[in-house]
């Protein structure tokens, strides 16, 4: 599962992190994926403040919202990430 920030106007991606990143798989690798994903929300969160972004729009990709795609959203929303 990949988690992106994308500038729709600069048409370039602000902030990407990914459940199949080494670092990711280090700490998070044992957790059911549904687990995974909410980690995942959480570090696109920090991520995204670090960069001085708060409010972002969810495009959940045609996907149900439903399962791991809330488990992000959750993650990302519990991370201090509007939307």
């Amino acid at each position: 599962m990949i988690a992106q920030v994308i500038d729709d106007e600069g048409k370039k991606s602000i902030a990407q992190v990914a459940t199949t990143a080494k670092e990711f798989q280090s700490k998070f690798g044992e957790m059911t994926k549904t687990e995974q994903a909410k980690q995942l929300g959480l570090q696109i969160a920090e991520v995204a403040k670090s960069k001085g972004i708060e409010s972002v729009v969810f495009d959940r990709g045609g996907y149900i919202y439903h399962g791991r795609v809330q488990a992000l959203a959750e993650g990302a929303r519990e991370g201090g990430l509007k939307f």
